[in-house]
């Protein structure tokens, strides 16, 4: 059983994109994490060391964000994860990516892709 830690709106400036000018201007991408954790120790102790230091991984994630740009939202999702499943305690993450500035040809609000990884067993 894992309890659920949620960091919602991390904004970010990035340079992601398939198109030339996402890489050259850059954009805001927008990050929401829930974060799977048994943090019934920190209740006990009420250490920070017991539980996810969510101050810590959302610098991580901006940091992961706005470096080394890629293509597509798909991979740059993976790679939050990736540094999500790095940090002690951490059980599974459920990373949204939102991309409100995409370049798409119509009224719209938001571009988002949500994928679910957890730490093998």
């Amino acid at each position: 059983m894992s309890d659920e830690i949620a960091i919602i709106g991390i904004e970010c400036r990035g340079h992601h994109g398939v198109f030339e000018f996402e890489r050259r201007q850059g954009q805001t991408f927008v990050i929401d994490l829930v974060i799977g954790a048994d943090t019934r120790s920190a209740a006990r102790t009420d250490d920070l060391k017991d539980t996810v230091d969510y101050g810590s991984l959302t610098a991580k994630v901006k940091a992961c964000v706005e470096t080394d740009p890629v293509d597509l939202i798909e991979t740059l999702a993976q790679r939050i994860a990736d540094v999500c499943l790095l940090v002690e305690r951490v059980e599974w993450v459920r990373v949204t990516v939102h991309k409100p500035e995409a370049p798409i040809e119509a009224t719209f609000s938001d571009v988002a892709l949500t994928i679910t990884r957890r730490n093998p067993e």
